[in-house]
């Protein structure tokens, strides 16, 4: 078996949050937060602009803004060269 997450950063993607604040339907005077988290490529975010197409057209509720944080988790080691040489007797 294998884990969808783990094929997905292989393949780009990376963490995706998304801080949605919507009016309430009922209250249209209030903002409610909603807070999102899937794996999705940056800069398009196809993810999560699928997902918000997905509330224009199923729910009620009106969005008000949209925040997001991204991060690739797996990429390139990071080193850099260190001028010396330890020894170990």
């Amino acid at each position: 078996m294998t884990d969808r997450a783990l094929l997905a950063q292989l393949d780009g993607y990376g963490l995706t949050f998304a801080e949605i604040h919507y009016y309430r339907p009922d209250a249209p005077s209030l903002l409610q937060l909603f807070v999102w988290q899937e794996y999705d490529l940056a800069p398009d975010f196809p993810v999560l602009l699928g997902f918000l197409d997905h509330w224009r057209r199923e729910i009620e509720a009106a969005l008000h803004s949209v925040r997001i944080a991204h991060e690739r988790l797996i990429r390139p080691a990071e080193w850099r060269a260190v001028d010396g040489v330890l020894s170990i007797r």
